[in-house]
């Protein structure tokens, strides 16, 4: 058999599969705050080796920063900013197959948490990523500000070494580099818990350049935390952001896998 043969079968077969596969997490659907949002999902990916590193800080600190039509959400009386380093895989648009250069890379998110219309979801101030196409097409089809940069990820089957600093022309750099591992067993947050406010959220927020606001609803099962441990030995991803991490030990926590499926954003405010 010839190899275009061979070739063209394996992308006939992974069109198949998206289209007659129904994704796990949609027969799960109770946790969800809100339903489905009408149409279909458009994109699907892996989130995994991911950290949650967060600190808290005043809200007067990040109010200034985010859109006037969001509303920025606290948490017993205080704002959030979490550092997300992580790495995506089976990254794939509905109805496409995967594709090696845009299915697989590593990204670091620094983010805090807002609300619009009862709908809570995150506010991304950056979104590194080692995939210059993944990057271009984030940034004008989802409209969120992702950055090029240059990444690395060490899993030595214990700690995980994770290095990250920004090469995008023309933005403030911004450089990461630590290690983390899981330390408990794997559990579901308790509904009302910070750990449920902080991970428990199906929505996305960002604004273009008009300041135009756009939410990006996604689903997933609940998060699979694990309690983790972190040496952070550098993290300057915040400050060209106009705001320093407070000096406290971050809340931490861990987990290996979450499959997601995204919609395509729809304009708010």
């Amino acid at each position: 058999m010839s190899e275009w043969s061979i070739g063209s079968q394996a992308v006939l077969a992974a069109l198949l599969y998206t289209l007659l596969m129904r994704p796990a997490s949609l027969a799960e659907l109770d946790h969800r705050p809100w339903l489905l949002p009408s149409g279909s999902w458009q994109l699907r990916m892996s989130w995994r080796d991911l950290l949650f590193a967060h600190w808290p800080l005043t809200p007067d600190t990040l109010r200034p920063l985010i859109p006037r039509q969001l509303t920025l959400d606290t948490y017993g009386g205080d704002a959030w900013v979490g550092v997300v380093p992580f790495r995506m895989s089976a990254v794939v648009p509905r109805f496409a197959p995967p594709t090696p250069w845009f299915s697989a890379f590593l990204e670091l998110n620094v983010r805090t948490y807002v609300t619009i219309g009862g709908k809570p979801g995150v506010w991304f101030f950056s979104l590194d990523a080692a995939n210059p196409v993944a990057v271009a097409i984030a940034r004008r089809w989802f409209h969120l500000p992702y950055f090029r940069a240059r990444m690395r990820l060490r899993d030595d089957g214990d700690w995980i070494a994770y290095e990250s600093r920004r090469t995008h022309r023309g933005v403030p750099p911004g450089e990461f580099r630590g290690r983390y591992r899981p330390t408990g067993s794997i559990h579901r947050s308790e509904p009302g818990s910070l750990d449920a406010w902080l991970t428990e959220r199906y929505a996305l927020y960002a604004a273009d350049p008009l300041g135009r606001v756009f939410r990006g609803d996604i689903h997933h099962v609940p998060w699979p935390l694990q309690s983790a441990e972190a040496e952070l030995t550098v993290n300057t991803v915040c400050d060209a952001h106009g705001f320093t991490l407070p000096d406290v030990p971050p809340l931490l926590h861990f987990a290996r896998r979450l499959d997601v499926l995204a919609w395509t954003p729809v304009r708010v405010g």
